[in-house]
Formats: C-alpha cells, sequence, structure tokens
C-alpha cells in the first residue's frame, strides 16, 4: 500500500485536450504530424502543414514514408542522479492492458475520483496505444492525469502499519492537471513526473506498449502517494454522451 498523504484539497478538474504545449511541463505528447487522410509521402515536403511542435520530416523507406526524428526523449538518470542502491538499469519494454474505469454520476456529469498518484524519478516512461482498429466516433480515449512537484519540500506521509515516511519533492495537488487522449496520441511522462496510474475511459480495453528504464528495485523504479478523497476529474456535454 502506498504511504498516505495528510490533506488533500478539493478540486475539481474538467479534462483539456492532449496538446504538445499544454503538456510540456509534464513530459511529451507525442501526436502525429500529419493528418490520417494523408495517404502518400509528398513530393515536397515544403507543402507539408509546419509544426511548431515536432521536428521537420526527411523522407524514409525509399520515399515511401516520412521519418520524424526525434520525437521524445527517452532518458535514464539512475546513474546520473545517483540511486540509493547503487544498482545499475536497463531498457525496458512491457505491454499494458488497460481496462475501462468505472465513473461514478455525481450532479449531472461522470467523474472519476483520483486518489493515487505515483512518479519514476530516474526515467522517463511513455505509453504508446497500439490498437487503433476502432478510429472514429468508437475511438479508446484515456485521461492523462498529472501534477508538478513541489520542488525542495518535503511531506511526511503515513504507512500502512502506521509508521510514517518522508517524500521528497512531493506532489502539488492543488496544480494537478487532466488531459483527454485518443488512440491516435501517445505521452512521455518526464523523470519524476507525478501522475495517475493510465485511466481508459469508455466501453474498451486499451493495450499500450511502455518504454522506461528500470533497475528492479521497487522504490527506485516507482514511487507513490495516496490521498484521500476531494480531487475529481469531471466529464460532462458530448464526453459524457460517449461513456
Amino acid at each position: 500500500m502506498a504511504p498516505i498523504l495528510p490533506s488533500t484539497p478539493s478540486l475539481h478538474l474538467t479534462p483539456e485536450p492532449l496538446t504538445p504545449s499544454a503538456f510540456a511541463p509534464f513530459g511529451t505528447a507525442i501526436i502525429p504530424p500529419i493528418p490520417r487522410t494523408l495517404t502518400a509521402a509528398p513530393a515536397d515536403l515544403s507543402s507539408l502543414p509546419a509544426q511548431h511542435h515536432a521536428p521537420a520530416p526527411a523522407l524514409a523507406n525509399q520515399s515511401s514514408a516520412l521519418k520524424y526524428s526525434p520525437i521524445s526523449p527517452v532518458l535514464d538518470e539512475y546513474a546520473s542522479r545517483k540511486c540509493a542502491s547503487g544498482k545499475a538499469s536497463a531498457a525496458r519494454m512491457s505491454m499494458f492492458a488497460c481496462f475501462p474505469r468505472t465513473l461514478r454520476a455525481a450532479q449531472g456529469e461522470k467523474v472519476f475520483d483520483v486518489r493515487i498518484l505515483e512518479r519514476h524519478p530516474f526515467t522517463t516512461q511513455t505509453f504508446t496505444p497500439i490498437d487503433l482498429s476502432a478510429a472514429g466516433e468508437d475511438e479508446p480515449k484515456f485521461l492523462v492525469i498529472v501534477a508538478p512537484s513541489l520542488k525542495g519540500e518535503t511531506v511526511t506521509a503515513t504507512t500502512a502499519g502506521g509508521g510514517s515516511v518522508t517524500i521528497r519533492d512531493p506532489p502539488d495537488l492543488k496544480n494537478m492537471k487532466a488531459f483527454l487522449a485518443t488512440g491516435g496520441q501517445a505521452v512521455t511522462y518526464g523523470v519524476g513526473t507525478w501522475h495517475a496510474p493510465m485511466v481508459v475511459l469508455g466501453g474498451r480495453r486499451v493495450d499500450f506498449v511502455v518504454v522506461q528504464f528500470a533497475n528492479g528495485v521497487d522504490e527506485e523504479d516507482c514511487q507513490e502517494a495516496e490521498f484521500g478523497e476531494g480531487i475529481v476529474v469531471g466529464l460532462k456535454g458530448g464526453e459524457r454522451a460517449k461513456l
């Protein structure tokens, strides 16, 4: 069980669309820079729409593809930040089969209760959905919930056994944000970014390929913090009707 923070603010979050600029304080939003309707690589790359948050494309695969590189950092800071165990890390690719979360009805909307955050203090972590078979109106959707760190601060949290533990750079719960992503988007959480476990919406499972570094030491690979009631993400109108 994760340590429990001593207090929880009352906070109602309305998710905003996932965009590179809005998500930049927390990591990288990976979004295709060209529309899905483009079915052939153009002969003149200058005809492509300008993308301020994507590298310039280059022709690849015998001019049958456009290569955008790099699109997101893949960082291993276990050694540079001198993790306590000194154990070396290795790249790890996993699959997370994420099932739809249960939302509750509250005052004319559906809400998700945020009760836990986690972070990976020495590595980036990228979530890429891999099944786009139901694009369009039935395209998978998921919430990306993040919080900044209170840099340089500490908080005393309660453990399951009644003891206490000090959390350094704890999550800034008052300034959490929620983003609504679709099956055609991916995210990279920055090193140490506090985030909720993946929240899949709707009626279908979403499978993610996850890329990060790990050294097998639990408290160095992933740190968690729980908290009480008070923080919800609300879905209204058209988004609510689809769930």
